[in-house]
């Protein structure tokens, strides 16, 4: 194991270069990252292209504008994915967390940064390597055209909540994507965690902080959500009505 001194960042080299044991044999987001389509007995060859790093909270993973050399997969934490306009402004594009694969959709190279949120932990592995693996793979490769997929419907849904939406329905949609995604974890049921700050998502719904505030008041006293924590905390108190906000049903 090394510190690389440029970045807040450890990094433990891959199973095959330093015997350490198979990273995927106890790895808790297996079930919901796209290795979930390699068989047990193959998963070794991932663990031996994989380089597993972890990242302090507000560290810089990937740089807007690096050369797309690697794809990485979040075992554990969450991130930022954040875009800067030329004009300082920043649009949060979201916030992948345990079982997420980034870097697919992007080219020689990558046209977001990913900073860490919380203590970040996550599987590197290089853009060569693994071809070599989705090429003896067909499970893998299918897998991993899903999860293409799926990231342009989300990006969909982030254009129409950002051109269309209220800021109500944008906060009812957040919340409800939030759960969604945190009950696939294996989270408490109606129960939101928002390790973010109400900056963050006032820059991921294209709002000020005032009305994401204004927002989450208004959902409380409309007895939808009930906050702890200073908001860190959310629970959802009426699940279809804030999913029916979110689809601006009402």
């Amino acid at each position: 194991m090394f510190i690389d001194q440029t970045r807040p960042i450890v990094i433990e080299r891959s199973p095959a270069n330093a015997g350490m044991p198979d990273p995927c044999a106890k790895c808790d987001a297996r079930g919901q990252s796209v290795c979930s389509a390699m068989d047990a007995a193959d998963l070794s060859r991932l663990a031996d292209i994989a380089v597993v790093q972890s990242y302090d909270p507000g560290a810089t993973v990937v740089e807007e504008g690096d050369l797309a050399a690697y794809f990485y997969n979040i075992t554990a934490g969450y991130a930022r994915l954040c875009k800067l306009l030329p004009d300082g402004r920043r649009q949060i594009m979201g916030f992948p967390t345990r079982g997420h694969f980034l870097g697919l959709a992007v080219t020689t190279t990558y046209g977001f940064s990913v900073e860490a949120i919380t203590p970040l932990r996550l599987c590197r592995f290089s853009r060569a390597k693994l071809r070599a693996v989705i090429n003896d793979f067909p499970q893998f490769e299918s897998r991993l055209l899903e999860t293409a997929v799926h990231e342009l419907v989300v990006a969909q849904g982030q254009m129409l909540l950002l051109g269309r939406k209220t800021a109500r329905e944008r906060l009812a949609s957040f919340l409800m994507s939030e759960l969604v995604t945190q009950e696939a974890c294996a989270c408490p049921r109606n129960h939101v965690h928002l390790p973010m700050t109400r900056a963050d998502i006032a820059d991921y719904l294209g709002l000020t902080i005032e009305t994401v505030s204004r927002s989450f008041s208004r959902l409380k006293t409309d007895r939808l959500i009930d906050l702890h924590g200073g908001a860190a905390e959310v629970t959802i108190l009426d699940r279809r009505r804030l999913a029916a906000i979110g689809d601006g049903e009402t």
